[in-house]
């Protein structure tokens, strides 16, 4: 196999080197070594990448019986192997299985998900929201001993690196008011206890179709939080092309408090925090983030009309 063959999309690339810098660089220049090895260690036939390769990389593969499986490879740090340890976790409970493993150098070989589409082939809205709160039920998790998993208390350091950037900016991209809020509700939430193991990207491409056994999870961070912070992901995916993505946020906002009886105003203070902290990251790795923070515009909207409707109904009481 050879450096051309390999023919790693430019977005790839940019996504590598922009997160893991020397390290992404690095990574990259061994990736067709590493993917030679562990298709000899595992006995793998090399079929071809996914096509929405992102911070790994990820290709179909058959092992020694002929059966579809997928090779995962990642610069190898606490992240990936944070991330093995959640598949492990999960274990299998509407979630991918994991086949073999070697998080120090940053391999996983998984169970491929047949047909595999994910919930975006799906077009009627509020049929997605419907599977996709069935799916964040099912893997509900309590905290596993000894996982030795981050918080989202750790990720929301992210605004202190954001302010850190920008301290000397009269006018930075997010201003600084937006940041404390953020602060602010990632406090509140985390005072509030009810924490447990989250998947932390549970969106759209993370949840696919498996043939016998429904929609399954995919791709998990493995963080521990409040489970509000889990449906943060979905509400921002494909959003700003559809026609009205302020109305699309406000239906699935609807749909799951309905759906699983949320508190509306904690939802959405989980949802600026989170939004914001995203766009901060978009910003650190130097790519797209301005949809993102519109999302968290509207989150913010949407939120002090729900105050503003609860002190009017606290007043009329």
């Amino acid at each position: 196999m050879s450096a051309k063959r390999l023919d790693l999309p430019g977005d790839f690339i940019r996504k590598i080197t922009g997160a893991f810098g020397e390290a992404g660089k690095k990574w990259l220049e061994g990736l067709e070594g590493q993917i030679r090895h562990y298709a000899e260690k595992w006995n793998l036939a090399i079929e071809a990448p996914v096509p929405n390769l992102s911070y790994n990389y990820v290709t179909k593969v058959k092992d020694i019986n002929g059966t579809p499986v997928i090779l995962k490879l990642g610069v190898a740090n606490g992240e990936f192997k944070n991330e093995v340890r959640a598949v492990k976790a999960y274990n299998g409970n509407s979630f991918v299985q994991l086949l073999a493993e070697d998080s120090e150098n940053g391999a996983m070989l998984l169970e491929r998900i047949l047909p595999g589409g994910n919930l975006s082939t799906l077009e009627d809205e509020e049929r997605v929201t419907r599977e996709y709160i069935n799916v964040w039920r099912k893997i509900r998790t309590p905290i596993p001993l000894g996982g030795d998993f981050p918080s989202i208390k750790d990720w929301a350091s992210g605004l202190d690196r954001y302010k850190e950037m920008f301290l000397d900016d009269e006018e930075p991209p997010i201003p600084f008011e937006a940041i404390d809020t953020a602060a602010a509700f990632f406090k509140e939430l985390a005072q509030l206890g009810e924490e447990q193991l989250l998947h932390g990207d549970l969106h759209h491409e993370n949840i696919l179709y498996a043939e016998g056994r429904g929609w399954v999870a995919i791709d998990p961070k493995g963080v521990i939080g409040h489970p509000y912070f889990d449906i943060i992901s979905f509400l921002v995916n494909y959003v700003n092309e559809k026609p009205d993505p302020n109305g699309l946020l406000k239906l699935r906002i609807d749909l799951i408090c309905n759906e699983v009886s949320m508190d509306r105003q904690l939802l959405l203070k989980a949802a600026v925090s989170l939004s914001t902290l995203y766009a901060c990251w978009g910003i650190e790795d130097k790519t797209d983030w301005k949809d993102t923070y519109q999302c968290m515009i509207w989150f913010r909207e949407l939120f002090e009309e729900t105050a503003y409707e609860s002190d009017r109904n606290q007043i009329h009481k």
